[in-house]
């Protein structure tokens, strides 16, 4: 019987660093990633292979790859007809959706989309730009930009590029007039794939695993010894909607409460649980968290 195996798309690119760091919080070890596109990973079940996440979602569809994570902006734009496993909240710089966003030169006179009405838009996202005009009526010509998009602003009418906090195109001195399409990272599978008892578990036990890592993310575990007088005291400073874990110890004036919260609130909050009689306080860093 030949061995099964999974072959998994991961992308190359602005998501590379954060996907092979977001596998490794996940438990799997990824290998070679900057230098090889067939990098290596402790499981002998998959096998992996390094993309661009433009390419992704056709090769996934084709069943050229079992599985790949890719932008929701690129399989909408190569109308891939995929398995969409599970949002994936991450991305080359923060855990926000990028967005695809209509833009001119901040000198421009232009305020909206029908402003640009027989001009000439620059992009790599085609198709769905097209549609974007076509939905508002607007006759414009789309023209496939080969990167640096922002510096052929002012060589057209108008660009449109993707961004996740502006800062490039504010640095271009350039003005968002709408967004186009919002995008947030996806974890997809071939149909075929996904009706294969091995390769869906497969697909779902990686798709649980990341989003465990995802969430663990935002949060720290804490811990904590107080005397059973304080305990009351105690719960209320611990925020309303966590449930602590309340252990006795050998000492019986005393119990252990370990609880998980927010890393936001944990400069807050540990000061003031010090301050109510909490002792032996620890926080830690968490690689998964799972509802």
């Amino acid at each position: 019987m030949s061995k099964q195996i999974l072959k998994l798309g991961i992308p190359t690119g602005s998501l590379q660093k954060a996907t092979v760091k977001l596998f490794g919080k996940a438990g799997f070890h990824i290998a070679d990633s900057e230098r090889s596109y067939l990098p290596r990973i402790d499981d002998e079940q998959i096998h992996l292979i390094m993309l661009r996440a433009q390419e992704m979602g056709r090769y996934v569809a084709d069943g050229v790859l079992d599985a790949g994570i890719t932008g929701y902006d690129w399989i909408t734009e190569n109308n891939c007809d995929v398995v969409d496993v599970c949002q994936l909240a991450y991305s080359k710089a923060t855990s926000n959706p990028a967005r695809w966003v209509l833009a001119v030169p901040s000198e421009s006179e232009v305020k909206n989309a029908r402003d640009l009405a027989g001009g000439i838009i620059a992009t790599e996202l085609v198709n769905v730009t097209k549609k974007y005009f076509a939905d508002q009526d607007v006759n414009v010509k789309v023209e496939f930009s080969w990167g640096a998009t922002e510096v052929k602003a002012r060589l057209v009418d108008a660009i449109v590029e993707l961004t996740e906090t502006g800062t490039s195109l504010r640095a271009n001195e350039l003005r968002i007039i709408d967004t186009v399409i919002t995008s947030t990272t996806r974890f997809i599978a071939n149909k075929q794939a996904w009706e294969d008892k091995f390769k869906r578990e497969k697909i779902e036990n990686i798709s649980i695993l990341l989003n465990a890592a995802i969430e663990a993310r935002s949060k720290v575990g804490l811990k904590m010894n107080i005397k059973k007088d304080n305990l009351e005291s105690i719960l209320k400073i611990l925020p309303a909607e966590k449930s602590p874990t309340v252990s006795s110890l050998a000492d019986s004036d005393f119990v252990a409460i370990e609880v998980i919260i927010d890393d936001k609130i944990e400069r807050s909050l540990v000061p003031a649980l010090k301050r109510a009689g909490a002792s032996g306080i620890i926080t830690y860093p968490l690689n998964k968290v799972l509802h």
